[in-house]
């Protein structure tokens, strides 16, 4: 129960947006067989000055583009005002991962999560 003397900080609105890191190599270490994890990359967006102020809603999810290809696809789930000003900052940006460069895109949907996009 909440005490009569909390008082809870003012914040704007915010709203969920879908983005996706594209062209990361799953196996990011050429000569290992160690797939990339959510947590690789929670690590890498720390580190990177272009995901400061980014709050992510949920977990990363990487996905491999086919069982053929060695690129796989990244998507994050940030919070956001309901402009979606710091979305549109990384919209099109890229940065690299170790020597390679990856772009930041928009996503409509996230194919890892199974409910009808109208109920999120």
């Amino acid at each position: 129960m909440k005490k009569v003397d909390d008082i809870d900080t003012p914040c704007l609105p915010q709203s969920k947006f879908y983005l996706k890191i594209i062209s990361i190599p799953y196996y990011p270490h050429d000569l290992s067989n160690e797939c990339l994890t959510p947590n690789n990359i929670e690590g890498i967006i720390k580190q990177n000055q272009i995901f400061d102020n980014i709050v992510l809603v949920s977990k990363l999810r990487v996905i491999k583009v086919s069982p053929k290809s060695d690129i796989s696809i990244i998507w994050i789930d940030v919070w956001d005002v309901q402009s979606g000003s710091k979305a549109k900052c990384l919209i099109n940006r890229c940065f690299n991962v170790g020597r390679y460069i990856t772009t930041i895109r928009r996503a409509n949907i996230n194919p890892s999560i199974s409910q009808y996009k109208n109920c999120w």
